[in-house]
């Protein structure tokens, strides 16, 4: 059966899909569990996870059942799949009970080759009684790190999933997610009852996506700079941890000339589904957003994600920095990071409701994203380490490798640090944190100082070789490495296990430099990397030509109702740019165009390539376009997220 299957399988792929070969580990999956196998896959955003179980899903007989777990992106998802010639439909709660019927009824039918369902309809003895009903040909778990109950996504209803195998024992399963440690790994194969699956791991590398930590000065001022200069007319995501923080980023940018709306689980959920409607169709928008949004967004063309808040843990920040570039194209993953994000995240830990175990749990991840901000190696080797797989020592697209910072012996100026606390402590039982310690440290006499007489102590004024800025960066770097705590609801400094060995210079500590503030770019310089991210090195001349195939796209969009995505991507018209095909023959070659979008928008297209008249040559061979990367994956129902007022150090 494999022969005939693996001929089949590629077919569709070219004739559905629009690609003439599979890419990594796709086709050994799809063989797999096209001959019946149960498999577990990790593969980055952007690796072409969906191709694993849609193919199937077309080649077997029956209907492919996929869980997805955020019903607010199935319309989305099943309009890309039906652009496609796919049979597609959805269950959900969305859907009255006419809706639901008709669906039901062309799954009984066969009439439907997909079927996307939240975890929670299967829960429901009826969903259950009807699958029973009709063939199924495959059951997908998409984004199955949702299962694991130490995950940064965890979702209750993913631990009922198990009753499918148990149920449906003939039936292939294929669990996929895009971020797992190797115990989240374990995890998932355990409580989904998995246990004779095949498992595949991709590498997790993400060349496209440039990784760069910025010293947090002034945080949306510096967002504003990094988007005028790098991505001024893109589409990106900004992470705030509180929806305060959201609505200021989202009206700071917009009065400032850059078109961006807040999306938290605090508005309503209208408000919540325009925004993100608009950023899946409109082209240059930017959302402002708590982790409530993004798992499950496919927009393949966001060209960056910045952060002006630490993420909690890695696999929360690779998650989300895997959101951009998902075309392959290049791509920025940016974040300012400052001394108040690690209190910030160390007295949420201190404070959560959570037990010991959760405690040092949550630790563990915050340490390990905090090695990954402070480290002066590569940090997409550190990324790749962190889920346990090789990496070359540079990879030459982060800023560590592209600038290597210079470090330093910085054990006296942790001495300084601990010895200011220890005095505190013993000699006035008091507690502080970083802001008083520091203005100890430069012998400032602020109101706070006189106040508790701090500049009668013996350490008041010695550390003035160093600025503000770089003591607050030796106590983030302090903090990073465990060789001082926070404490307490108002972030208190604290000696640790550790600090004893540094006091008794018995441990060297070794400190990154800060970096110089960037020199602003001009405006010539912005426009060179844009068009070196954005085109993808396309040649000027051809530029033009591939903006009319954008602004054709963006009207078909339009009319259709449908993200720009589902139309074509943008790799696949740089290919038809490059390619200038002449014949619906011709454009039928085209990575990306498969047979029902040829038959849909072929002669669009060339009408389009005809009115221009000698815009651009593309005489030379075209750039090899992307699969349609992950365009269904599927996210979690928003969760509440904590709002904190800005901290005053």
């Amino acid at each position: 059966m494999s022969e005939v299957t693996e001929s089949e399988a590629l077919a569709t792929l070219h004739r559905v899909f629009g690609y003439d070969a599979f890419r990594g580990d796709q086709e050994a999956i799809i063989e797999h569990v096209v001959a019946g196998g149960d498999a577990v896959v990790l593969m980055p955003t952007g690796g072409g996870k969906s191709l694993c179980y849609q193919i199937p899903a077309l080649v077997r007989p029956g209907t492919g059942v996929v869980v997805s777990p955020l019903i607010a992106l199935m319309q989305d998802q099943v309009d890309a799949l039906r652009a496609l010639g796919v049979r597609a439909g959805f269950m959900n709660s969305t859907q009255d009970f006419d809706e639901r019927r008709t669906v039901e009824a062309e799954f009984l039918a066969g009439e439907l080759d997909v079927i996307y369902l939240a975890p929670e309809r299967l829960r429901l003895d009826s969903t259950l009684d009807l699958l029973s009903r009709g063939k199924i040909s495959v059951f997908a778990i998409d984004e199955a790190h949702c299962v694991a109950q130490w995950g940064h996504d965890f979702r209750p209803d993913y631990l009922s999933l198990s009753v499918l195998g148990q149920r449906w024992p003939d039936v292939p399963r294929i669990a996929l997610t895009a971020t797992a440690t190797h115990a989240t790994h374990q995890e998932i194969t355990q409580r989904l009852g998995m246990p004779q699956a095949r498992h595949f791991v991709a590498s997790f590398d993400r060349p496209n996506i440039q990784y760069r930590i910025v010293p947090k000065a002034d945080p949306k001022k510096q967002l504003l700079t990094f988007l005028r200069q790098e991505h001024e007319g893109d589409a990106g995501i900004v992470y705030c941890l509180s929806r305060k923080s959201v609505e200021a980023t989202a009206e700071f940018l917009c009065k400032n000339g850059i078109e961006a709306v807040p999306y938290h689980a605090g508005l309503d959920a209208g408000t919540r589904a325009r925004h993100q409607a608009r950023f899946l169709r409109e082209d240059g928008l930017v959302v402002c957003a708590t982790i409530a949004f993004g798992m499950g967004i496919d927009k393949p063309d966001v060209r960056f994600v910045a952060h002006l808040d630490l993420p909690k843990s890695v696999e929360g920040y690779y998650q989300e920095t895997g959101r951009a570039g998902r075309d392959g194209l290049a791509s920025t993953a940016w974040m300012a990071y400052g001394l108040q994000d690690v209190v910030q995240q160390r007295k949420l830990i201190n404070m959560g409701e959570g037990d010991e175990a959760f405690r040092r749990r949550a630790s563990s991840h915050l340490d390990s994203m905090l090695a990954l901000c402070e480290t002066a190696q590569c940090r997409r080797a550190q990324l790749l380490t962190y889920f346990g797989q090789e990496a070359a020592e540079s990879c030459g697209n982060c800023d560590t490798c592209l600038t290597p910072p210079e470090t330093w012996d910085g054990t006296v100026a942790a001495q300084k640090i601990l010895s200011t606390v220890v005095r505190l402590d013993r000699e006035r039982r008091q507690k502080f944190g970083a802001g008083q310690i520091i203005d100890i440290l430069l012998g400032k006499r602020t109101a706070k100082v006189i106040q508790f007489d701090h500049d009668q102590l013996s350490v008041f004024g010695i550390g003035e070789e160093l600025s503000e800025a770089e003591w607050r960066g030796v106590v983030r770097q302090l903090l990073a490495q465990s060789l001082i705590a926070v404490e307490g609801e108002y972030g208190t400094l604290v000696l640790t296990e550790e600090s004893g060995a540094v006091l008794g210079r018995q441990r060297e500590v070794r400190l990154r430099k800060e970096a110089p503030k960037p020199a602003s770019a001009s405006r010539s310089g912005s426009r060179e990397r844009k068009a070196k991210t954005v085109a993808a090195d396309l040649p000027e001349e051809l530029q033009p030509v591939f903006e009319a195939l954008r602004a054709w796209r963006g009207a078909q969009a339009k009319e259709n109702g449908v993200p720009a995505y589902v139309i074509f991507h943008d790799a696949t018209l740089r290919e038809i740019a490059m390619q200038r095909p002449t014949s619906v023959a011709q454009l039928g070659t085209i990575g990306g165009v498969g047979e029902k979008k040829l038959a849909t928008y072929g002669e669009g297209v060339l009408a389009v390539l005809t009115g221009l008249d000698g815009a651009g040559t593309g005489s030379g061979p075209g750039a090899a376009a992307g699969q349609d990367e992950d365009l269904f994956d599927a996210g979690p129902e928003p969760e509440p997220d904590p709002e904190f007022d800005d901290v005053d150090w």
